[in-house]
């Protein structure tokens, strides 16, 4: 008879440092690369099964390890009901697990590809994991407080802008700046984590909801406790601070207006990054703050807690009580925010067409007068523009749509009782 074993490749990470739960869950890392926490029985029984233990053998070591009595059909009902469709053990008879389908949480970075191997990621975070060291962090931060408070105190960012829109290459210049703080971003990310002693994954593009971004894995960092955590996260927005930095520098000694106008994008990128509403840094900090990873599943629970003022269900219970509040005021923010964002789209949605319509008609225009080389560079600088003045509305409607929807199918079911999904 085949004995149960662990999924080859998989690997017992050990506790989750720092959860926001009142009993820590422990880690697994499956050989897709995907984490999944388990409750402490559960891992107790996966550890047993990597010593090569039978299902005997292994009932005999969690009751002298908790004190309970466990036999062999309490082993076999673990593994063959919880571990097993997990995709981390064998079935209870050694037969291999299910194909899992990796999780598909609400609003996650779908269309990926992967463009740059672990082992290129993990070479270029090495070049920069130096300049997470305390006494250079510190230095940059002030430098670019120092930076900041220069520009805006005395540099006429408007003119700059006007005459970087109305030169077709400069604008291009700015769209590849921009494209290149994206990349130094995301290897912030990987040179944080290698910093903290964890590899970063893969490096790669694709589209989030319908934005063009850049992506690097960093699920390893869920091995660092919460300040390594809260470092990853922010290393991308360190690194876009030291590149308005080396922009700044840049500008002071040409004058550029383009250069200027770069350093402008990158605060956009900053400012987008840190936002907590959609996926992106400022969401996982929060989420790495309270140590919670996916807080968009709470949304519900805290509602009908605060709202219907209904008893907490067993999600809620499990959190410790001041990452519940967190949580509770992040979903608080979330909603509104989202539902006054919605609004303004839709009571300005055929201004905004219309709006749009008539810059695409002038950038349009502007693009096919002058010299042919011109019109070239002004036709692929105004659907640059294009695409930047759409992006935003149909990535709003995009974000929205699944709650939306799922608001609608909820309202008629209290109506119509008898309807499906």
């Amino acid at each position: 008879m085949t004995l149960p074993a662990l999924v080859a490749g998989t690997e017992l990470v050990g506790e989750f440092e720092d959860s926001g739960y009142r009993e820590p869950p422990h880690l697994v890392c499956r050989p897709d690369g995907q984490i999944v926490r388990l409750p402490p029985l559960l891992y107790q029984v996966a550890r047993a099964l990597d010593d090569g233990r039978p299902v005997a053998g292994v009932a005999e070591r969690l009751s002298r390890e908790t004190g309970r009595r466990f036999t062999a059909d309490h082993v076999v009902f673990l593994l063959d009901k919880k571990l097993a469709p997990l995709g981390i053990t064998t079935y209870s008879d050694g037969s291999p697990p299910p194909q899992v389908r990796k999780n598909d949480p609400f609003l996650a970075f779908r269309f990926r590809l992967a463009v740059v191997p672990e082992h290129v990621t993990w070479f270029l975070s090495g070049v920069f994991a130096w300049l997470f060291r305390p006494a250079l962090v510190a230095g940059t931060l002030l430098a670019f407080v120092a930076g900041e408070a220069w520009l805006w105190a005395t540099q006429d960012t408007g003119t700059a802008l006007r005459s970087v829109l109305s030169s077709p290459a400069d604008v291009l210049l700015v769209v590849a700046l921009a494209i290149a703080s994206c990349v130094f971003h995301e290897l912030g990310h990987g040179a944080a984590c290698r910093y903290g002693g964890v590899r970063p994954g893969r490096m790669g593009c694709g589209i989030y909801l319908v934005w063009p971004a850049f992506y690097t894995d960093i699920t390893n960092s869920y091995r660092l406790g919460r300040g390594g955590r809260i470092r990853a996260d922010l290393g991308g927005v360190y690194f876009n601070a030291l590149f308005v930095l080396v922009l700044l520098a840049a500008y002071g000694a040409t004058g550029s207006p383009l250069l200027l106008v770069a350093v402008l994008s990158v605060h956009l990128e900053m400012v987008q990054q840190l936002l907590p509403t959609l996926r992106f840094d400022g969401y996982y900090i929060v989420a790495d703050l309270v140590g919670i990873p996916d807080l968009f599943k709470y949304i519900a629970p805290i509602l009908k807690r605060v709202v219907l003022r209904r008893p907490e269900d067993e999600r809620l219970r499990a959190l410790k009580r001041w990452p519940q509040i967190v949580v509770a005021a992040w979903v608080l923010f979330l909603v509104p925010a989202l539902t006054l964002q919605l609004g303004w789209v839709l009571v300005n949605l055929p201004d905004l067409l219309r709006a749009d319509w008539r810059t695409v008609e002038l950038l349009l225009q502007n693009a096919h007068s002058g010299s042919s080389g011109y019109q070239v560079l002004g036709t692929v600088t105004a659907c640059l523009q294009v695409l930047l003045l759409t992006l935003p509305v149909a990535g709003l409607a995009l974000a929205l749509f699944r709650p939306v929807r799922a608001l609608a199918r909820a309202i008629r079911r209290w109506w119509l009782p008898g309807t499906g999904s």
